[in-house]
């Protein structure tokens, strides 16, 4: 196998094993999972296309799901209802609804999901494979090797805090508000998953927030450094949000695990992301160690080329890949799924995201184009 092959098929696993480590009330879960597929071979799936290239991205992935999992003898039901094993969402949003009242526009329905399923941490990988180095904006010295793990916290902050809405002030003007509000227990919790994951990996956590202004941050802060106390082994650092947004892309191999609240969590790590030169060949997982999971590739809707066979569908496909492994426990049809993304990758098939024009031996493809491929080497 190539090089490509090895670190992609490793970014994926390494994950999974990041995940597997920091969610220890799923293990039982995972072992039921593990005595009921001996009896039964259907996964019920819930599945959200959702906006934009969601659709496309979606139907490449359930494809070579239901074509890997056939091979394995494991079939998936595909339904759009939360009472599944697990959700593969696509992408949620568009610049169209920018104009509706808040409460109506689709992200809002993503945060209950989130939220009523209580999926608390996101964990984001950002990996640059050797072979890709060159597709990303930044020289190659400086994120080939590139293995970053970004923990972010996902049902609170500012994004779930009240009060919010508009009002106005006492100059009768018009004004809009939000609230950014952690409790204690909510950031023990990420902190931990966060703690451990670093344990397992280069034992180093860095704390990203903005304490220097924001009381919320403050106590981050205080509750972070208390519960790093547990971990004397991982060697923990504070950095405010515009600095480690600057560091990413000045020194990003400083970086081994990130934990952060969701608005700064959301902002790095689809910077990150873009350290390996797109946002659509990562894929994501949303747990809660408790419920299913929230599987879904990093990158947004991209309305821009929604509909044009255009967008990369392999953050899907490991996306998939990564549910198989971790909340179904069929590792063999996860396997399937990566070496057939390694393998479209070894053939220097790329999508417009990817692809960079006078790399040898690679070729420019389209969505379906590329989800054709993948089949063949399923």
């Amino acid at each position: 196998m190539a090089l490509v092959s090895k670190q992609i098929s490793r970014a994926t696993q390494v994950a999974g094993r990041r995940m597997a480590a920091v969610r220890p009330a799923m293990a039982s879960r995972v072992s039921r999972s593990a005595r009921l597929n001996t009896v039964c071979k259907v996964h019920k799936i819930c599945v959200l296309p959702g906006d934009g290239i969601g659709p496309e991205i979606m139907e490449v992935a359930t494809q070579a799901l239901s074509v890997a999992g056939g091979k394995e003898g494991e079939t998936f039901e595909y339904k759009q209802c939360l009472q599944s094993n697990a959700v593969l969402l696509a992408a949620i949003g568009g610049y169209k609804w920018d104009t509706l009242p808040s409460a109506q526009r689709p992200e809002r329905g993503l945060l209950a999901i989130r939220a009523g399923l209580n999926a608390f941490a996101n964990l984001r990988p950002a990996i640059v494979p050797r072979q890709l180095a060159d597709s990303s904006p930044l020289k190659r010295e400086l994120v080939e090797g590139v293995d970053i793990l970004i923990v972010r916290e996902l049902v609170g902050g500012i994004y779930f805090g009240q009060p919010r809405g508009f009002g106005t002030n006492e100059k009768g003007e018009r004004i809009g508000y939000n609230t950014d509000v952690y409790s204690e227990p909510e950031v023990e919790r990420i902190a931990r998953v966060a703690f451990e994951a670093a344990r397992k990996r280069g034992k180093r956590l860095c704390s990203v927030e903005k304490s220097n202004v924001l009381e919320v941050s403050q106590l981050w802060k205080e509750v972070v450094i208390r519960v790093g106390a547990e971990y004397p082994d991982v060697e923990l650092s504070h950095m405010y949000i515009d600095n480690a947004a600057m560091q990413l892309l000045r020194n990003p191999k400083y970086f081994d695990v990130i934990v952060t609240g969701n608005i700064f969590g959301d902002i790095l790590s689809d910077e990150a992301s873009m350290l390996a030169g797109s946002l659509g060949l990562l894929p994501s997982a949303s747990i809660s160690g408790s419920g299913p999971g929230i599987y879904e590739p990093v990158h947004g809707s991209a309305p821009d080329i929604a509909g044009k066979d255009l967008a990369n569908p392999l953050a899907m496909v490991l996306s998939a890949a990564m549910m198989c492994r971790y909340d179904l426990a069929i590792p063999k049809v996860a396997d399937r799924l990566e070496a057939a993304v390694n393998a479209v990758l070894d053939a220097g098939l790329r999508t417009a995201d990817i692809y960079k024009a006078g790399t040898p031996n690679t070729r420019l493809v389209k969505c379906s184009e590329m989800g054709a491929e993948l089949m063949k080497h399923l």
